[in-house]
């Protein structure tokens, strides 16, 4: 039997990317875990309060984490951002946006901004999400090592050693007269 296409050609204005996105969805799930409002007051101390507004925190984390999550570039999370409302709804934004949200190069500002010490806030608080399914019950680690016959070769190291080989091939082909070369 034939569909029938629906004829209701009422749009949605009112609804919150709330209402409209899968309440299943890994990244809706993740976005009501995480402790956006404990990373917003620890990033506080790094901005002024004079000048022009900077773009929330959660966005710029929410950035951050998606970059990581899906191994993309700085230019590619954020094109891809204004396509995907799932991400949208993870940065903080009750509505579609159409709009990019940052520039790529403010990604770069923001990590300088934050520094090692708040990339690595980041990652525990990525970590204590999970609380004790996090550890592993037995780690297994490989230990082994083996030592390796390799010389770093210098210019001096690689001369001599094609004159040596040289010298041989010449004794060998009986070409040449013998040669001292110190080696034996």
């Amino acid at each position: 039997m034939k569909g029938i296409s629906s004829t209701n050609t009422q749009t949605t204005l009112f609804q919150s990317l709330e209402e409209l996105l899968n309440p299943e969805d890994t990244l809706y799930k993740l976005s009501n875990k995480l402790p956006w409002k404990e990373l917003e007051e620890a990033f506080a101390p790094l901005y002024s309060t004079f000048g022009r507004p900077s773009k929330p925190v959660r966005l710029m984390v929410s950035l951050l984490l998606l970059k990581q999550l899906f191994n993309l570039g700085d230019e590619t999370v954020v094109s891809a951002w204004v396509h995907n409302p799932y991400w949208q709804y993870f940065s903080g934004f009750n509505t579609f946006q159409w709009k990019f949200p940052i520039k790529p190069t403010d990604l770069v500002h923001f990590r300088k901004r934050i520094g090692k010490d708040g990339l690595e806030k980041i990652f525990k608080m990525s970590i204590d999400l999970h609380g004790k399914n996090s550890l592993e019950k037995e780690v297994v680690i490989d230990t082994t090592a083996q030592e390796k016959n390799i010389t770093y070769p210098t210019n001096i190291k690689l001369h001599k050693k094609i004159i040596d080989k040289c010298v041989k091939i010449a004794i060998s082909e009986d070409i040449a007269p013998v040669f001292d070369t110190g080696t034996p």
